[in-house]
């Protein structure tokens, strides 16, 4: 009994085990990959921003996020 509950109250945390410098690069990576797609929808017109289901305000709204802002599920 004492076990798991001891057990139940640890938490788990993730080891980083990239460098700084790697980090850095794979941030990069990311941040050129989101402006160059960001750039392409920026050269849409409305009727292929509907074609994708994107109002021009949103499709402006993506285009205006810095270049670093890329989704969660981009990284690793």
């Amino acid at each position: 009994m004492f076990a798991s509950v001891a057990t139940s109250t640890m938490t788990i945390r993730r080891v980083e085990t990239q460098s700084t410098a790697s980090r850095l690069a794979e941030t990069l990576r990311l941040g050129l990959a989101a402006h160059r797609q960001r750039t392409a929808l920026a050269r849409l017109d409305d009727a292929r921003l509907a074609d994708i289901g994107l109002s021009a305000r949103s499709a402006m709204a993506e285009v205006n996020r810095p270049f670093w802002d890329v989704p969660a599920t981009w990284r690793r």
